[in-house]
């Protein structure tokens, strides 16, 4: 996916987030390519982050052995896979309606898939016995649900357009073998067990990360002065929509036309990343530009080529489309400190926290304070 970058105001897609083989969904990819509202739980529909917390509790029952399952990382693969079923009705008991398909891998190119696989289930999961899709959230294809799949909720039926027994279908998968999750070439191997694609394994690490980052509270307690006063600012917007071209120095504004991707922040009251920056900093008594890229050419510069661990809590973060070069830096962040980055990420998310690993093309930093 291309990096897209306006003069105005500073918004980018992220790169890398291509979609699984097995998941341009029947009814059509999701006409954000599956990254609507970005890396904090709160693009999460309540029932299936309650799936996701639900499977990791029970996956000791089916591996034992499994350590580091945490519910991020079942969220980093719905996302990719489904983008957590949004659009659909969730039941109570976790149903999913419509159901999510996949396209018919039957050998045409659609979805990725070159190789026909034959029918195993005669259409009792995925519809059809004219061939094999994947189904549900968390997309398997029925002869991998076959030995996977598991009740979750106690109806007496492993189903995977359940979000339960989905959720814990996709835990179990991935403890295959009793892993230790929370070594980065474990996790990584049980990601690419489930689509053997280094680029999807980057794109579902990725997510992980940041829900791992947007589940954490930042830990401010040696922050003070005017650090402390400009990340609280920032803090205290999380959750109001990004807007594109909203937001200044006296807060959330309506935005204008129109982002790349022809979003327009004409009617939301928000901020898009530069005015975050500008409205957290006026807090402490600085001015700051308008654009990202000018923000940059404020306070002491901090090369990316110190890597990420040269910054300290309040300083902007700044993503290019070709680090080294500032004119081509498209989005501004707060740091935090452990990693962690207050973000406005672009159109159709809210404020919130984010991993600093979670947009491309580091530039650097700039410390005002």
């Amino acid at each position: 996916m291309a990096l897209l970058m306006f003069a105005a105001v500073c918004c980018a897609a992220p790169a890398g987030n291509a979609i699984s083989a097995y998941v341009t969904l029947k009814t059509g990819a999701q006409d954000d390519g599956g990254i609507a509202e970005g890396g904090s739980a709160a693009d999460i529909p309540p029932r299936m982050l309650a799936a996701y917390k639900k499977a990791v509790q029970q996956v000791s029952t089916y591996v034992p052995t499994c350590r580091g399952m945490h519910w991020p990382i079942l969220a980093g693969i719905a996302k990719v896979e489904s983008n957590h079923a949004v659009g659909r009705n969730i039941a109570d008991h976790g149903d999913i309606r419509p159901k999510i398909y996949g396209v018919l891998l039957g050998g045409s190119g659609a979805g990725g898939n070159t190789t026909a696989l034959p029918d195993t289930d005669n259409g009792r999961w995925d519809g059809t016995a004219n061939g094999e899709r994947a189904v549900g959230p968390f997309q398997f294809l029925p002869s991998t649900w076959e030995s996977t799949g598991k009740d979750a909720n106690g109806d007496k039926i492993a189903d995977p357009h359940n979000a339960d027994d989905a959720a814990l279908g996709g835990a179990i998968y991935l403890c295959a073998g009793g892993r230790d999750l929370t070594k980065r070439s474990q996790l990584k191997a049980a990601i690419l067990q489930y689509n053997h694609s280094n680029e999807y394994v980057a794109n579902v690490l990725g997510w992980i990360d940041q829900y791992t980052a947007a589940a954490k509270d930042p830990d401010l307690k040696n922050v003070s002065g005017k650090v402390r006063t400009v990340i609280e600012a920032a803090l205290s917007q999380r959750g109001v929509p990004y807007s594109w071209g909203g937001g200044n120095a006296s807060g959330p504004s309506y935005g204008i036309c129109c982002s790349p991707g022809g979003s327009s922040g004409a009617k939301i009251k928000g901020f898009d990343c530069s005015g975050l920056t500008q409205y957290a900093y006026a807090k402490a008594g600085i001015s700051l530009p308008r654009v990202a890229a000018s923000q940059a050419g404020v306070g002491q510069r901090i090369p990316a080529s110190l890597g990420t661990g040269a910054l300290k809590p309040g300083d902007l973060v700044f993503y290019a489309t070709a680090p080294g070069h500032d004119s081509t830096i498209y989005h501004v962040g707060i740091y935090l400190g452990s990693g962690q980055m207050v973000n406005a990420a672009r159109p159709g998310t809210v404020m919130r926290l984010d991993a600093v690993s979670a947009m491309s093309g580091y530039a650097g930093g700039a410390r005002l304070l």
